[in-house]
């Protein structure tokens, strides 16, 4: 969400590819868990990101591959520090489409993301965004969220700062947002749509 509206912004929710880039062959955590076991230094590799045995036999092998819990916008200059999105609260996307979240313009802020891996290793997972103004697209985020592995406890990921749109013409009207989560081979994850207004600072 720039300052300033660039000319031509895509929609495009599609990640942008990598130059010579081919996704490697997919594999289950007890895959990775069992390969190469007799190299030392990948087992070390393998168990800081707590790919273990033990690890992989007590998975949920019907838990939902990925969860996003919460979207946060954090800026020292918002009431609070922070206003968010609880995506695992039922009803929270359609009571946004009713009362947007409101941000002061013209501040400087990150969008951070809470969520867990559930039963598979996630390769290159990608944090896709389209900001619209009556209907025209304003603004397209395209961020690394990285590789994770399955665990118990959620991970956080904070994006690198942004500044609020500022002026009469950005305070006009509510900005519809439409975010994507895919991998590196271009599965989708999370899809979902949410809206905030600018207002005076």
């Amino acid at each position: 969400m720039a300052s300033e509206t660039p000319p031509n912004v895509s929609d495009n929710l599609d990640p942008t590819p990598t130059a010579g880039y081919k996704p490697g062959e997919k594999k289950s955590i007890q895959e990775y868990a069992m390969l190469d076991a007799q190299d030392e230094s990948l087992r070390h590799w393998k168990e800081s990101l707590g790919i273990t045995s033990e690890a992989a036999g007590a998975l949920n092998p019907n838990a939902p591959k990925l969860t996003i819990h919460l979207l946060m916008l954090e800026s020292p200059q918002l009431p609070g520090g922070s206003v968010g999105i609880e995506l695992d609260k039922p009803g929270q996307l359609e009571e946004l489409a009713k009362s947007p979240l409101q941000i002061t313009e013209g501040i400087e802020y990150s969008v951070v993301i809470k969520f867990s891996v559930g039963r598979e290793v996630l390769s290159g997972l990608k944090y896709l965004q389209v900001v619209k103004r009556a209907g025209v697209p304003v603004d397209r985020m395209e961020e690394m969220i990285g590789s994770y592995p399955p665990r118990a406890e959620p991970y956080e990921k904070r994006f690198a700062p942004s500044i609020a749109p500022s002026g009469f013409l950005a305070r006009s009207g509510t900005n519809s947002v439409r975010t994507r989560i895919v991998d590196d081979d271009g599965s989708v994850f999370a899809d979902f749509n949410w809206a905030f207004k600018l207002v005076k600072a």
